[in-house]
C-alpha cells in the first residue's frame, strides 16, 4: 500500500521547511494553512474478498462523492461534480456486468437505490471519445457515515472486537466525515484501487506517521507534499513549488518545483454562479442561473460555456422542447449537446428504475450577442446574467402526513468554459488529474476545462440555506385526505352508471321490443286493406 499526501497552500500561506519535524517515522508541524489531498493505493491481495469479487469482473470502476456544503477548491484540484454519490463503471468484455455491485454499494454506502448495473444505471456515449465510462449510476448521499463505518471495520480491525490496534488508522478514516470529495478508482491495467479525499483550506497541526509493523496496515511508502501555485510558462500547464518528503527516506524536506499539462483551471473568484428555481414552481419548474460575468477565460482560443445538470428520475429535460432556436435563445441557452437516452416523457417516477439522466447544455453569454471579433470587452460583459432551464417533474408516490406536498432536492449544476488546446498539445496522466466525471467524456481529448465556483444563496424566503443542492416542494396525492376522493369517486361512477342505465332503457322501451310489434302489426293491416281492394 502506498499513501500520498498533499498539502496546497496560497503562496501567502507557505510554511518555512525549518519547522518541519521529520523522524524516521513521521512529520508534522504546529501549523498549517492548506487544503488537504490523501491518496492511498491498495493491492489485490489487500482488498477485502466482497470487493476483489466485484472488481474481477469489471474493466473500470470510478466512484465519485461530493458533499452538498459549500467548500472552496485549490489548484490544481478545481474539477468539480454535483453533490451525491456518483458511478461510472464498464465491464469486462464478454463478462456481463457484476451481480455483486449494486449489493456491495448498499453495504458501502448504505440503502441506495440500486437494482442492477442493467436496470438501475444508465448508458453513455462511447462512439465518439473511447475515454468515457460505458455506464452511469447517481444517488443523492448527504454523509459518508456509513462508509467510513465500513472502512474502520476493514482497515482497522481489533482483537476483541472493540479495541482498536491502530488507533492512527481509525482516527484517519474518522477525518473522512470533514472530506469534502472521495474518490475510488480502479482499472484492469493498474490491477490497483486508488482511494483519493479532497479537505478544503482550513488551518490545521500536520502529524502524519507511518503505521506500525504489527498493524494489518502493510504500508510501504508514505510521501508528504507542500506545495503552492506557481506560474505556469504555458496556458494549458500549471506549475507547482515547494517541498517533498518520503518518510523514513528523507531526513529533511526536498526542494520541488514541476509544471505539468492540465485539463482543469481554475477562475478567478470573482467568476462565480448560483442557482434557484423560479417561483412559483409548479410542476414544470424552471432553474435559473445566475453567473457573475460572461467574459472567457481565453481571448485566443474558442471558448463556450456549458451547464452540465445531474438529475434524479423524478425532474427531467424535455430534449424536443430545447430544440426550437428561438426559445433557446428567450432563454440565454446556445445548444442541447447531450441527454440521457431514453427519457420516458411519461412515466411516474415510482415505474421508473434507472437513477435518471444527465444534460449538457451550452449557454448563450450575452457577450456573444453584442462583441465582434474586432470589438473590446466593456464593461456590460462583465455584469451578471441569468440563463433558464426548463425542467418538468413526474408524478411522485403517494403519501401520509405531507398536506400534500413531498420536497424534493435537486443538486446544483455544474458550469465551466470548454477551450480548444493548441494543436499538438497532449494532456499526459499528471499527479493530480482528474477523469471520469461523466461531462470529460462529452468532449474531446484536446479540451481545457475553467470551472466557475458555486456560491449558495437563499431561494424562495428559506434563509440560513448554505447547501450546494435547490430544494422545491412537490404536489402529491395526500392518503389521509384520499378517502374523501375515494368515495366521491364512488359515488361518481355509480351515479353515472345508473344514468347511463337509464338512458339505454329509455331507448329500448321507445324503439324496442314494443315499436317493432307495432310495425308488425300495421304491415299486416296494409296487407288486408289491399287484399278487399282487390
Amino acid at each position: 500500500m502506498r499513501q500520498r499526501v498533499t498539502f496546497l497552500q496560497d503562496p501567502a500561506d507557505s510554511i518555512d521547511p525549518s519547522k518541519l519535524e521529520i523522524t524516521s517515522t513521521s512529520i508534522s508541524t504546529p501549523e498549517l494553512t492548506a487544503a488537504r489531498e490523501e491518496r492511498i493505493t491498495f493491492g489485490f491481495d489487500e482488498l477485502p474478498q466482497e470487493l476483489y469479487k466485484v472488481l474481477k469482473a469489471s474493466h473500470e470502476l470510478h466512484i465519485r462523492w461530493v458533499t452538498e456544503n459549500v467548500f472552496e477548491t485549490r489548484a490544481p484540484l478545481v474539477a468539480r461534480l454535483s453533490p451525491g454519490l456518483h458511478l461510472f463503471y464498464t465491464p469486462l468484455r464478454n463478462e456481463g456486468s457484476s451481480e455483486f455491485l449494486c449489493p456491495l454499494l448498499k453495504k458501502v454506502f448504505g440503502d441506495l437505490d440500486c437494482i442492477s448495473p442493467e436496470k438501475s444505471f444508465t448508458t453513455l456515449p462511447r462512439d465518439r471519445f473511447s475515454h468515457s465510462s460505458a455506464s452511469q449510476f447517481y444517488s443523492p448521499l448527504a454523509s459518508l457515515l456509513d462508509f467510513t463505518t465500513y472502512l474502520s471495520h476493514k482497515l482497522c480491525p481489533s482483537d476483541s472486537g472493540s479495541t482498536p490496534l491502530d488507533a492512527a488508522c481509525l482516527s484517519r478514516v474518522q477525518a473522512l466525515h470533514s472530506a469534502s470529495t472521495l474518490e475510488i478508482d480502479f482499472d484492469t491495467i493498474s490491477h490497483a484501487l486508488t482511494l483519493t479525499a479532497f479537505f478544503p483550506p482550513s488551518t490545521q497541526s500536520l502529524a502524519l506517521s507511518k503505521p506500525p509493523s504489527s498493524s494489518s496496515i502493510k504500508d510501504s511508502r508514505m510521501e508528504i507534499g507542500i506545495f503552492s501555485v506557481e506560474k505556469p510558462k504555458e496556458v494549458e500547464e500549471l506549475s507547482l513549488g515547494g517541498f517533498l518528503t518520503v518518510v523514513g527516506e528523507h531526513s529533511k524536506p526536498s526542494p520541488t518545483l514541476f509544471s505539468f499539462p492540465a485539463r482543469h483551471h481554475p477562475l478567478p473568484l470573482s467568476q462565480t454562479f448560483t442557482s434557484g428555481f423560479v417561483h412559483p414552481t409548479g410542476l414544470h419548474p424552471t432553474l435559473e442561473v445566475n453567473i457573475t460575468s460572461s467574459e472567457p477565460p481565453l481571448d485566443d482560443r474558442a471558448c463556450s460555456l456549458h451547464a452540465h445538470l445531474t438529475l434524479p428520475r423524478a425532474v427531467f429535460v424535455d430534449k424536443y422542447q430545447l430544440s426550437d432556436p428561438l426559445f433557446m435563445a428567450s432563454k440565454n441557452l446556445a445548444k442541447l449537446h447531450y441527454i440521457t437516452s431514453p427519457v420516458d416523457l411519461e412515466a411516474p417516477a415510482y415505474t421508473l428504475t434507472s437513477w435518471g439522466s444527465s444534460v449538457l447544455l451550452e449557454l448563450a453569454p450575452p457577450s456573444s450577442q453584442y462583441k465582434s471579433d474586432s470589438e473590446p470587452l466593456t464593461a456590460q460583459h462583465h455584469q451578471q446574467w441569468t440563463s433558464l432551464i426548463p425542467l418538468h417533474l413526474r408524478y411522485l408516490p403517494p403519501s401520509q402526513n405531507t398536506s400534500g406536498l413531498t420536497p424534493l432536492d435537486i443538486p446544483y449544476p455544474i458550469l465551466f468554459w470548454a477551450c480548444t488546446a493548441d494543436e499538438g498539445s497532449k494532456f499526459p496522466i499528471n499527479p493530480f488529474d482528474r477523469v471520469n466525471l461523466g461531462y470529460d467524456g462529452l468532449f474531446g481529448p484536446r479540451t481545457l476545462f475553467y470551472h466557475l465556483s458555486p456560491s449558495a444563496a437563499v431561494w424562495g424566503g428559506k434563509g440560513g440555506d448554505a447547501k450546494l443542492v435547490n430544494s422545491l416542494d412537490v404536489p402529491v396525492l395526500d392518503l389521509d385526505r384520499s378517502r374523501f376522493v375515494e368515495v366521491g369517486t364512488a359515488i361518481g361512477v355509480l351515479l353515472g352508471f345508473g344514468w347511463v342505465c337509464w338512458c339505454l332503457l329509455g331507448v329500448w322501451r321507445g324503439s324496442g321490443y314494443q315499436a317493432e310489434g307495432n310495425s308488425q302489426r300495421n304491415s299486416g293491416g296494409l296487407k288486408e286493406e289491399d287484399k278487399k281492394r282487390k
